[in-house]
């Protein structure tokens, strides 16, 4: 009876505390920041038991290997959801009435926390171990990433666009992939030439292709874009704009790179 109560009061504290509207934001930031630890831990672990190189890599290299390991789990996470909500649900459908800018829910909110979570904690580490793990590129992205997300998180605006640029992440496992790959020796492995492909088609699609849609749909919705407050029709329209030269510019050098791997291979 006693631990049925104590489970009670547990849930009771989860809904009308950590789980109320106006905490979804605070509190899945929490465990987004929180989550990110673990991945991280995990990842040390598993790598150190199954990969035996792992212990013979630099320190700055295991930070690096870690912190790639939880990037792609974050990357897993929000490219599922971002998909979820877009493709599966109706929450930002047609069909549905009313500006596609002011929709959100719980869920949509409480993912967004959960990767402002990632990009703080990702943050701290490049600034941490800067500039072994990015130099001021990365700062960029993940400033601009992080500002877009938070703001769209806290004001529930701008949601669907948020969540189409977060599918971008969806090439984020196939560039650690390449890392893990490049530092484990295996560059001269057919593995090594399947990911250099892979990352080429899914960056041309997620980053390139995927973008100019989002481009697309601000064009023909602005009449609901610019009914969003100053800040948040100002993010709308240059955030995706900034990401996406970001996105050319590496696109062109991993353009060259699949260019000079194929001529060796050949």
């Amino acid at each position: 009876m006693t631990m049925t109560a104590y489970t009670y009061q547990a849930q009771a504290m989860m809904r009308d505390y950590l789980l109320a509207d106006p905490l979804v934001p605070y509190t899945s930031v929490l465990i987004g920041v929180v989550l990110c630890k673990m991945t991280y831990d995990l990842t040390r672990v598993l790598s150190s038991f199954y990969f035996k190189g792992y212990s013979s890599l630099t320190k700055i290299q295991r930070i690096e290997w870690n912190n790639r390991g939880m990037s792609s789990a974050h990357a897993i996470f929000i490219t599922a959801i971002s998909l979820y909500l877009v493709v599966t649900t109706d929450l930002f459908s047609d069909r549905i009435k009313g500006p596609i800018t002011f929709r959100s829910s719980i869920i949509s909110t409480s993912a967004l926390g959960v990767s402002v979570g990632y990009f703080i904690t990702d943050l701290a580490m490049i600034f941490w171990a800067y500039p072994s793990l990015g130099g001021m590129e990365y700062v960029l992205h993940h400033t601009i990433s992080l500002v877009a997300i938070a703001y769209t998180m806290l004001s529930g605006e701008g949601q669907f666009y948020t969540y189409m640029i977060l599918i971008s992440e969806s090439t984020t496992p196939e560039i650690n992939m390449r890392w893990f790959l490049d530092t484990a020796g295996l560059k001269k492995s057919s593995a090594y030439l399947v990911n250099g492909i892979m990352i080429f088609v899914v960056w041309l699609v997620a980053r390139i292709f995927l973008f100019l849609y989002v481009f697309y749909h601000i064009y023909f919705h602005y009449s609901q874009v610019v009914q969003m407050h100053l800040f948040g029709y100002y993010l709308v329209l240059t955030v995706p704009s900034v990401l996406f030269v970001m996105n050319a510019v590496w696109f062109s050098k991993i353009l060259k790179g699949v260019k000079k791997t194929l001529s060796k291979w050949s």
